[in-house]
């Protein structure tokens, strides 16, 4: 286990690193020296690692298990620059996994698409967790029996992509269902924030806020629709998008998911200074009827448009 100074990451939070020969890493009352070996230790049981405040160059793969990974003190515990298989700083296929409080922070790999979670089987819940400078936050494979949930946790600076094929805030495969409520978008640097196939999708009292991104796209993509709700958000539109034309998507790479009855409501949206745009609200390519209610929507920013393939 590498402890990284703090400066590397440009963060000042007076976060208190492990010292001496103390183990950062707790299952119950044993301690271990890495993620890994707390990992293994769980193995196809069921347990808690509790990770002491710090800035770590780890990641681990849990193959097995439910495993529920918590910040001792929630914002202080960092994960950066490295990941496991070149995927991510952790990389979930057991049964289920919980992260709690966990900073994860510029994870880079080849193919453009290093995540600070990458889940790729059973059912994921982070909250209070924060996913910044890198390419991917949240990144998924195809389970289209699990669920993930994404609570009161931010998503900043990411979609850097050397490859240009696209990287995302979160990016859901097929997965059954995607709840996202309470989290903060913003200073993306290429891709989308949302990017989701799931057929089931929540996106609840948030904010997306593009006012110093840098070649940014869609705020929220349904690639292939979805039904839902996505309601209570705020949304403002920067000057330097790589796409203007629309912030919210439904099924623009085909309707493979029956998006009929999606209710679009309550949410805000504005351009910010500088940006003469004139998007659309919801772009709907499915074919399928949307409901529209009580968004507020400021200058130049038109509420729905019917698009074709």
């Amino acid at each position: 286990m590498r402890l990284v100074p703090l400066l590397l990451l440009g963060l000042t939070s007076g976060v208190a690193l492990a010292q001496g020969g103390a183990q950062p890493f707790m299952v119950g009352a044993r301690g271990f020296a890495t993620l890994q070996d707390a990992v293994n230790a769980i193995g196809d049981g069921e347990g808690d690692i509790r990770i002491a405040p710090g800035a770590y160059r780890e990641c681990a793969v849990q193959a097995a298990g439910r495993i529920r990974y918590v910040a001792v003190e929630p914002g202080k515990t960092i994960f950066t620059r490295i990941a496991c298989e070149g995927k991510a700083a952790l990389v979930l296929r057991g049964r289920g996994a919980q992260v709690e409080g966990i900073v994860f922070s510029h994870i880079e790999v080849g193919d453009g698409n290093g995540a600070g979670i990458r889940i790729e089987k059973g059912p994921l819940s982070v909250s209070n967790a924060m996913f910044l400078d890198s390419q991917s936050g949240i990144l998924s494979a195809d389970d289209p029996s699990g669920t993930v949930s994404v609570d009161h946790s931010t998503f900043s600076g990411l979609g850097h992509d050397p490859t240009g094929t696209g990287a995302h805030g979160i990016y859901m495969g097929r997965y059954r269902s995607l709840r996202v409520t309470a989290c903060r978008f913003e200073r993306g640097q290429g891709g989308h924030y949302v990017k989701s196939r799931a057929p089931m999708v929540e996106v609840l009292d948030s904010s997306f806020d593009d006012s110093h991104a840098h070649m940014s796209n869609y705020m929220i993509d349904l690639s292939n629709g979805a039904k839902g709700r996505i309601a209570g958000n705020e949304f403002v539109v920067g000057r330097d998008k790589d796409n203007h034309s629309t912030l919210i998507t439904v099924a623009p790479e085909g309707a493979k998911n029956d998006s009929s009855g999606l209710v679009v409501e309550n949410n805000r949206a504005r351009l910010a200074p500088g940006a003469d745009f004139k998007p659309v609200f919801v772009g709907n390519w499915s074919g399928e009827p949307i409901v529209l209610r009580g968004n507020i929507l400021g200058a130049g920013i038109t509420p729905t448009a019917r698009r074709w393939m």
